[in-house]
């Protein structure tokens, strides 16, 4: 190597690198051109997709809880915001974006409004790594994920769920009535109480509160700091928690149709109760997510469990080795 070379080295380098700098503020700001027109786009095309949404929650009791999983998956985003996501758009966003909408035009002619509404989901997805690349993709890939607990299921689906729910909640309530000292009898799905007739429909069969438990436990895995399996049983637990909310909502509002009677109060007691089950599942997980803590003690490494011996046992011990057991 000359002197001359030497010393324009270092000129060359930094030449270099300013162009590869200005090239890549150059791509990153046509990407997010790109992605912002992308935005609007699917914005103004899944509109229908919007209102669809809104009107089955409005109208349908078992998703009525639709409303609430974009402030749930907001909140998923907020807690688990890292203290800096680099902003670094990426090309194979565009190409995921296009097959999604493939697979829309597909869904489009079957007329399936599920798979329609899921490509809603992918494409926010393909829309963040066009815009931010893979960093914020990982970190907002769970919160827009969350957000599938919005859509509908599939009517195949919901009744192959429905039909055992509402059985199982029948006779389960029925039992727990005949406890209580209520002469109730189980005939298909409907209760009967001497003269009343209580009808498990599709609304009570526990879907929607299924759903929306399966979500709270959903989001509160994600949020607290705690290990793999106990937030895998914390998801798992939302279908026995869900159960037995929805056996206990009937049997209370059997009873209270029994005593206080039918018309009068039918309402406030049906509407009542069942608002009241969603402080009840989070009770509930809440002290699962404890008893869990305590079941389960997280171990240091390959260090053996500490397990400490009983109060009485310890104070004998510290007698001495040989003759603690002879003492009184």
């Amino acid at each position: 190597m000359t002197l001359s070379d030497s010393q324009t080295s270092p000129h060359a380098s930094a030449t270099s690198t300013a162009t590869n700098a200005a090239a890549l503020s150059s791509g990153s700001t046509m990407a997010l051109v790109v992605s912002s027109f992308l935005a609007i786009g699917v914005v103004w095309s899944f509109w229908p997709t919007f209102e669809f949404l809104a009107e089955r929650w409005a109208t349908d009791p078992q998703y009525s809880h639709g409303f609430l999983v974009p402030l749930f998956a907001a909140i998923i985003l907020w807690i688990k915001k890292p203290d800096h996501v680099p902003w670094e758009p990426n090309w194979l966003g565009l190409p995921a974006l296009a097959a999604i909408i493939a697979l829309r035009w597909l869904a489009a002619t079957r007329d399936d409004g599920f798979i329609d509404a899921v490509c809603l989901v992918l494409s926010l997805l393909a829309l963040v790594l066009l815009a931010g690349g893979l960093d914020l993709f990982r970190w907002s890939w769970p919160a827009i994920l969350f957000l599938g607990f919005m859509i509908p299921l599939p009517f195949v689906i919901e009744e192959t769920i429905a039909m055992p729910l509402r059985r199982v909640a029948t006779v389960v309530s029925t039992y727990v009535l005949q406890t209580l000292g209520y002469p109730a009898l189980a005939e298909g799905n409907v209760i009967l109480i001497d003269d009343l007739r209580l009808g498990v429909i599709d609304a009570c069969s526990g879907l929607g509160m299924l759903m929306t438990f399966f979500a709270l436990a959903t989001a509160l895995a994600m949020v607290v700091e705690a290990p793999l399996v106990d937030r895998l049983i914390l998801v798992a637990s939302a279908i026995p928690i869900a159960v037995l909310a929805n056996v206990i909502r009937i049997t209370l509002t059997s009873m209270a149709f029994y005593n206080l009677g039918w018309q009068e109060h039918r309402q406030i007691i049906h509407d009542g109760l069942g608002w009241l089950m969603m402080p009840l599942a989070l009770l509930l997980l809440w002290m699962e997510l404890k008893f869990l803590r305590l079941l389960l003690v997280p171990t240091d490494g390959e260090a053996p469990l500490q397990v400490p011996l009983s109060p009485w046992l310890e104070k004998r011990k510290k007698a001495g080795p040989l003759n603690w057991w002879r003492r009184s």
